[in-house]
């Protein structure tokens, strides 16, 4: 379930305080009522500027309290389109005029929308203390709506942070002040927060009750926009519960809703449901575009998790099509937003998110390692071995956990170059004339090359590119030597060339441990550091051989920490 693109802060709305006097005309009135009424039907720009028609008619002091209610009401709107700096410059002004004329529940609903701009930027803490503050503020001037919406907000940070019991007791709270009141217009989205706290504890049942409900008070109140929201997290239920085509028929509705009323975040929402439920139909044109279509429209408002999202499931329909480059590409970038994400917001649910999505990286490159060593019926397993010897090599010189994963991930592709090599050069039992060598040499430059379009969250692309390096500078492909050769590309090279050794070649049977590890001590200083060498050489003892238990329980550990 998205945590942020499907909720939304509830806010006081237009009127809470007075309207403007008989004196000044009906026209001031009417503009109010029309933003308004335009705001609930997503038409913000609209609505915008019948507010701030109906601002320009305000001219008495005995006024100020409207114009409190409309800066506050602008800013909102402004917040809601991402142009926070504006929507706080409008909200400053309302909390100004609102100290001015001492209305403290003025003040108090300002403190409120200005917690949901700190909220919707993922500044929870920050949106916390202002909904706290807006909260007893309420209570001591007896303003019974707005607490009620004070409570709702507090449940979405919960839920935000993963504590869904609080968020749901917060929600109910909420809901029954709302109730007291007869305030059905803010009970549809109050019931869209509360389904998404229960579909994300598994009470499907319940939460498909309670949006249906919450459709039902759209519906009767003409809330346009909340209606959107519950939709698609309503598509978003029966797609974990494998009902596709109600989904299908879910997003549908929306999009052409949505797109009436040119709401972005709806239609981006709509289409990533749609380029799943395509996806598993097997519909891979059609997924692939609407899939394309939402992340670019979530990159461009800057919706963080949704675009994360999309990336996500880019990748799983790459997957499908065999398309590995892509899917490293969607993969990467999925990556890359949630890591933003979490630096940015304490969202708890960014961190399984992230777990999940390396655990289905390493697999998918586990995958096409293993598909192209098939090519070579003499180096089936060499990527994996490799990759154990490497990353024994690498805790042994204190490389952290978090590394160890990506450093591991480089291990797996370093040969992915080979798939340019033709296989009777990979399979050839004797000696490669000077041409078959110079294709085999390609193989590193031909891996970055495959690899450039990928924004790995770690230095990949060295690996690939140069563990044939030698430390006397004779290797290959940049003829680099000593401390030149990046780190991880010089245990990357001691690991290779040990398995290589004690695995069958096409020219000669493989030599044993022993032998192996004696032949690379004479290279000592030549082919390879020193240092690096001699930790291999320590630590080799303690591994037996490549895929034994010792082995697979160090790599166990690792890959525990993205289950």
């Amino acid at each position: 379930m998205s945590l942020t693109s499907k909720t939304t802060p509830t806010v006081p709305s237009v009127g809470g305080t007075g309207r403007p006097s008989p004196a000044d005309g009906s026209l001031a009135v009417a503009l109010i009522e029309e933003a308004r009424v335009a705001a609930t039907a997503g038409h913000r720009e609209l609505a915008r500027r019948r507010y701030e028609s109906a601002l320009y008619l305000l001219r008495t002091p005995g006024q100020a309290s409207d114009a409190a209610t409309i800066l506050r009401s602008v800013g909102l709107l402004y917040f809601e389109d991402g142009e926070f700096a504006v929507g706080e410059d409008c909200l400053s002004a309302a909390s100004a005029v609102a100290e001015a004329i001492g209305d403290r529940s003025a003040v108090a609903r300002t403190a409120n929308a200005m917690a949901n701009g700190f909220s919707m930027r993922g500044r929870l803490d920050d949106a916390q203390r202002l909904y706290e503050q807006a909260g007893r503020e309420a209570r001591d001037v007896g303003d019974v709506k707005l607490a009620a919406m004070v409570e709702q907000n507090l449940g979405t940070i919960a839920n935000t942070r993963g504590d869904l019991p609080g968020a749901i007791r917060h929600y109910e709270t909420s809901l029954a002040g709302y109730r007291e009141l007869g305030l059905d217009e803010q009970v549809g989205n109050l019931l869209n927060n509360m389904g998404m706290a229960h579909a994300r504890l598994g009470r499907w049942v319940e939460a498909e009750r309670i949006y249906l409900e919450a459709l039902a008070m759209c519906a009767a109140c003409g809330d346009v926009r909340t209606s959107f929201m519950v939709e698609t997290n309503r598509a978003e239920t029966q797609i974990a519960l494998g009902k596709h085509r109600e989904a299908q028929v879910i997003c549908e509705r929306v999009l052409r809703r949505a797109q009436a009323v040119n709401d972005a975040r709806a239609l981006a929402e709509a289409q990533k449901h749609l380029g799943v439920v395509a996806r598993e139909a097997d519909r891979h044109e059609e997924a692939e575009g609407f899939l394309r279509a939402a992340f670019a429209s979530s990159s461009a408002r800057e919706d963080l998790l949704l675009a994360a999202e999309v990336a996500r499931e880019q990748a799983e329909l790459y997957t499908k099509l065999r398309r590995d480059r892509e899917t490293l590409q969607a993969l990467n970038t999925s990556h890359r937003l949630f890591s933003q994400l979490r630096a940015q917001r304490d969202l708890a649910d960014v961190g399984r998110r992230m777990r999940r999505l390396e655990r289905r990286f390493y697999d998918i490159v586990s995958a096409w390692a293993r598909s192209i060593e098939s090519k070579d019926v003499y180096t089936l397993g060499h990527c994996e071995r490799v990759a154990d010897y490497a990353c024994a090599i690498a805790r042994a010189l204190d490389f952290d956990e978090s590394t160890l994963f990506w450093f591991r991930i480089g291990a797996l592709l370093h040969d992915v170059g080979k798939i340019v090599v033709p296989i009777e050069v990979l399979n050839k039992p004797g000696r490669l004339t000077p041409e078959e060598r110079a294709q085999m040499e390609s193989h590193p430059v031909a891996g970055v090359e495959l690899l450039k379009d990928v924004e790995f969250p770690w230095d990949v692309l060295p690996m690939v590119r140069s563990h044939h390096e030698r430390w006397d500078g004779t290797g290959y492909p940049d003829r680099l030597s000593g401390a030149d050769i990046p780190l991880n590309a010089r245990i990357l090279a001691v690991a290779d060339v040990f398995d290589a050794l004690t695995t069958d070649r096409p020219y000669r049977p493989a030599f044993s441990r022993d032998d192996a590890l004696r032949m690379l001590r004479e290279d000592s200083g030549r082919s390879f550091d020193p240092a690096i060498l001699a930790a291999f050489d320590r630590i080799l003892p303690t591994l037996e051989l490549a895929a034994t238990p010792a082995i697979a329980a160090r790599k166990g550990r690792l890959l525990s920490l993205v289950a």
